[in-house]
């Protein structure tokens, strides 16, 4: 079987999990590990028993000329890594957002369909068997449905240091909303019709025209509403940080884990623990018919695990000609919709999708 050669590009937290995840599958092959910082690039390789490091992108794609290539940096590359990736024709697994403009994201998607080659976007919670499910739930309440959704992060040290080379590019609802309005979209099978956001600058260590606190509203079409909430820094709440809770007419799902770890724990952004079910079914005397129901889902993978499932379905999609188109529409409309957020926040008015 030929092995597929990927060039990994960002050895921080996701492009190493990636990284573990290419060396578990057989399908694949490192030929190169890329990174800005030589600490980072040369400590994964030391990981992985040893492989080719580069400082460079443009020289490692030269060098190593990959099958496919695996985008992990800040958001503000993105773009430009895979467009050059695409023009090598490799494949490309690039971590989201795939672009800074809903423009830039349908131009690249333009380019793969044009070269033949396959593109994911790193949508982790598509992948996760619990949110799969949590999805699958909140499609039987009924319609409408009303979506509240936040993952705030009280963050020190690296982290802080992280979030602020972050919002150099984008907001807090921008770079991490992709992820939550694309569920919401899933969930409702609808169209969005408006956005509108509110937000703060908390911190006069970010740029000036930059806030690290923000939440934007979405209406769609057939009437059901979401809102999602996300704010990163030392000033942080701890208190309610993860709300993940869908209701409908015939009740509601809620993702409850009473053993949920700190706000900046990167586990604890994508784990469960359980799915809390409640049904509004009442009888004669006004009570409730069906006790609340608890799914346990404590077996679900952990950050790498679900990593992992990503990096297979990237192998299956290069391997058996999986049709991305859908995946690829959906990325593209995820990012317009946060991106219509972000421009709510900064002129003050509700932007119609």
């Amino acid at each position: 079987m030929h092995k597929i050669k990927v060039l990994v590009v960002g050895c921080g937290n996701m492009g190493a999990s990636h990284a573990r995840a290419y060396q578990q599958l057989q399908g694949f092959e490192i030929v190169g590990l890329v990174s800005r910082k030589a600490e980072s690039r040369e400590k994964l390789s030391i990981s992985l028993g040893g492989l080719p490091t580069f400082g460079d992108f443009h020289t490692a794609l030269k060098k190593t000329r990959p099958d496919a290539v695996s985008i992990n940096t800040y958001p503000d590359t993105h773009a430009a890594f895979v467009r050059a990736a695409l023009e090598a024709d490799a494949h490309v697994f690039v971590e989201k957002p795939l672009a800074l403009t809903v423009q830039e994201a349908q131009s690249l998607v333009d380019l793969a369909k044009e070269k033949n080659r396959k593109m994911v976007v790193g949508y982790i919670l598509r992948v996760h068997p619990a949110w799969s499910k949590f999805v699958e739930i909140a499609q039987t309440l009924g319609k409408p449905l009303v979506m509240r959704m936040n993952l705030n992060q009280q963050s020190s040290g690296e982290q802080w240091y992280t979030h602020k080379q972050l919002m150099h590019s984008m907001s807090p609802i921008v770079d991490c909303g992709v992820h939550y309005v694309d569920i919401m979209c899933l969930m409702t099978k609808s169209i969005p019709i408006s956005v509108s956001a509110i937000g703060a600058r908390l911190s006069n260590e970010i740029d000036a025209q930059m806030y690290n606190y923000g939440q934007l509203q979405v209406r769609f079409k057939d009437g059901s509403v979401g809102w999602y909430e996300a704010g990163w820094g030392p000033m942080m709440s701890e208190t309610a940080f993860f709300i993940k809770d869908v209701i409908g007419p015939k009740g509601c799902v809620s993702i409850v884990d009473e053993a949920k770890g700190e706000s900046d724990d990167v586990e604890g952004h994508t784990k469960t623990g359980g799915l809390k079910l409640h049904r509004s079914n009442m009888d004669e005397n006004g009570k409730f018919t069906f006790p609340d129901h608890i799914i346990n889902t404590s077996d679900e993978p952990d950050h790498d695990g679900l990593c992992l499932l990503e990096q297979q379905y990237f192998l299956d999609a290069i391997s058996n000609d999986i049709d991305l188109e859908g995946h690829l529409r959906d990325a593209v409309n995820s990012l317009r919709i946060v991106l219509a957020a972000d421009e709510s926040y900064r002129t003050g008015k509700t932007v119609m999708l």
